[in-house]
Order: C-alpha cells, then structure tokens, then sequence
C-alpha cells in the first residue's frame, strides 16, 4: 500500500465516522423535537389533559326521589337525548321494565342527526343491541353487550357536528313500566373534518324467499340475497347482527356474503360461508356439537336447538380491524342457504359511518311481523 493510499482511506474512516455521529445526532435531536411536540407514545391517552367536557343525559328523578326511570305508556314517544353540538356520544345503558314478553321487538330507537327530520338510527331496541330475536342473554363485545340482568350497553363513537336527538318508542299494546337511560357524552370545541355519522338500519325476511330448481345451484350476483342494508354517500362498514329462527331441519348457514361496493352490479367482497362470515367454522359445530361463543369483533352467542326446526340463533360480525370503505354506495347482503335455497327467518342490524346523515330507509315492518315466529311450508 503506498503512502499516499494509506492517508487517504483515514481520512474517509473520520469522515465516515463524522457522518454517522452527526447522523445519530440529528435523529436524537428529532426525537427531542418529536417529544417537545407532543409524541409521548409511552403516556396512555387518559393520563394527560383533556380537551373536552364530560356530560351525562339520564332518566334520574327531577326530583331528588329514587323514580330514575321512565313509564312510557302504549303508542307514546319519549325523547331521551337532546344536545347542541359539536359532541361525541360515547356510551349508551339502557334497562327496561315492560308488561309485554315482545318488548325488545316492539321498542323502537331512533336518532336523528343535525336536526333532519328522518333518522338515521332506526331499529327495534332488541336488535340494536344484538338480541335479533327479542330474548335477553348475558354476551360481550368490542361495540355491544348484554350484562346480566338485562343491561344493554352500546360503546359506538357518535359524533355530531350541529346537534343529536334520541327517541324511543313504545309500539306494544302494553305499558313500559320502567325505562331506564344512561347517555354519556362529550361537549368538544370542535370535530376533525374527517369525523363521520353513525347509523344503523334495521331489516328482516321472515320467512327468507327460498330459490329452487335449477337457479338455485349458482349465484353469481347475489340478486336474491338478504341485504343488511343499503346505502349511498361515503363512509364505512363497521358490521351487522343477525338472528336466525329456523323453519326447517339442517344447517341454515350455507350462504355467502356479498358486499356491493361503488357498483350495483356485482360484488366487491365475496365470503365462503355464514358460519364463516362470523368468524367461526364447520357449522359452528354442528347438530350435536354446537357451541356458542363471544369475541370482541365476533360470536354466536345464542345458539339453542342447532339445525332443527325452531333453532335460534344470535350472531355478530365486527369490521373494526377493517371497516369496509365505500364513496358512493354500499350494500351488505348473504344468501340465506347455499344459492339462497332456504327459507329461514333473518332480523338484523347493520351499523355503519358516512360523512352526511342518510335516511333514506325501508319502513319499519309492523309490529306483529317483527315478532320472531317459526314459519312451516305452506
């Protein structure tokens, strides 16, 4: 190696030496910028100031006696929520006293959002909260839950840029005796320009309109599918429940979903199985071996009489990992049987965000229709 060579490959180790300190050095001082700005990673969220005001609407007696909740007798409307935005509604609990066995499918909730006079919730109580088939039992998830004894909790983000408005109705021949409300929410000083409008929209076949022959066997546009819901604007899919009440022997759950999004046409989104769309598998055990079960973005918490007729069952699918995005429309169906070859009882929720409230809604089905009940071939 000549003298020369030598001098030279130092002083490129120095400067490469240099190099690399000044490089340490500029990514510590962006780190201490980063914390100088704010980006405590390490700090949980609710250890640090808050910028909002914690508020609660409830049915708490006016006054000062232990009378905490509503009667609300047949036919009457009660309002239980009214505030000017902008807010987040963090947290629903209701409990209910009714005369009637049906109340959790003759109850209905209704939100409406920035003062539209049509809502953008609407959905029989039970089924809002995941008890599709108007009975109470004790499950868990990341969005809803039933406690015991018949607590409903509902832990979806609502915000609202103008106003919010809840109602609740009571469309039984009989009284509510006690009706009681628990509305948590936040005044904040304003809403990211991002922040979107929940829904929820109620459906149901009941029965299912069973294909036969030869149609039956392929089904490549899901035209007669069952449909959660259907939507346009832009926003996000964040899941559905479903109660089936079965009308005949076997598996009912076949049936693919199919989720339409920006096209009417076809699909975007193609499944391979009911039980498997809820995250479970094998007929979530089978005639003999069916086990209910609950996760936080999905369960089949009910299951009783599995594959007979007169079978029940309660499902949940949550998106929350994933929320299915759409700019102009949505529709989230599932054939009810392979090929939608059976004709089963489905009620469902579907909840989902879009940037303006939507209220273009089917009608509620009557009360009586909502009533879960085996239907035998005619």
């Amino acid at each position: 190696m000549s003298a020369e060579v030598a001098p030279r490959r130092g002083f490129l180790r120095r400067l490469a030496g240099l190099a690399g300190f000044s490089a340490a050095a500029s990514s510590a001082s962006a780190q201490t910028s980063n914390r100088a700005a704010g980006d405590f990673q390490f700090l949980p969220r609710y250890a640090r100031g808050q910028n909002y005001r914690s508020l609660k609407q409830s049915s708490f007696d006016r006054t000062g006696g232990n009378s905490d909740s509503w009667p609300i007798q047949p036919g009457a409307t009660r309002e239980l929520f009214a505030a000017e935005g902008p807010g987040v509604i963090s947290h629903i609990w209701f409990t209910i006293a009714a005369d009637s066995s049906n109340h959790l499918k003759e109850i209905v909730i209704r939100i409406y959002w920035d003062g539209n006079a049509k809502p953008s919730v609407e959905v029989p109580v039970g089924d809002f909260f995941g008890l599709n088939l108007g009975q109470y039992f004790v499950y868990q998830s990341a969005f809803l839950n039933c406690s015991s004894i018949k607590a409903l909790n509902c832990y979806f983000a609502m915000p609202y840029k103008k106003s919010a408005r809840f109602t609740v109705s009571n469309e039984s021949k009989e009284p509510i005796g006690a009706f009681y409300s628990n509305i948590d929410y936040q005044n904040v000083p304003n809403l990211p320009s991002d922040a979107l409008y929940f829904h929820a929209q109620y459906r149901q076949a009941a029965p299912c309109v069973p294909v036969t022959g030869e149609a039956a066997k392929l089904n490549p546009n899901g035209e007669r599918n069952y449909v959660f819901a259907e939507a346009r604007g832009r926003g996000h899919l964040m899941g559905v429940t479903l109660g089936v009440l079965q009308n005949a022997e076997g598996w009912w759950g076949e049936g693919d979903e199919m989720i339409f999004v920006d096209d009417e046409s076809k699909p975007l989104i193609n499944g391979t199985g009911s039980e498997d769309y809820f995250l479970g598998s094998w007929d979530f055990g089978g005639e003999h071996g069916a086990i209910p079960f609950g996760h936080r973005q999905y369960g089949a918490p009910l299951i009783v009489a599995a594959e007979h007729t007169g079978g029940r069952y309660c499902c949940y699918r949550w998106h929350g990992d994933n929320p299915v995005t759409f700019e102009r429309y949505l529709r989230h169906t599932i054939e009810h049987g392979h090929g939608n070859d059976r004709g089963d009882n489905f009620f469902s929720a579907c909840y989902w965000y879009q940037s303006e409230p939507y209220t273009d809604f089917p009608a509620l089905p009557a009360v009586a229709e909502r009533i879960p009940r085996v239907v035998t071939a005619r």
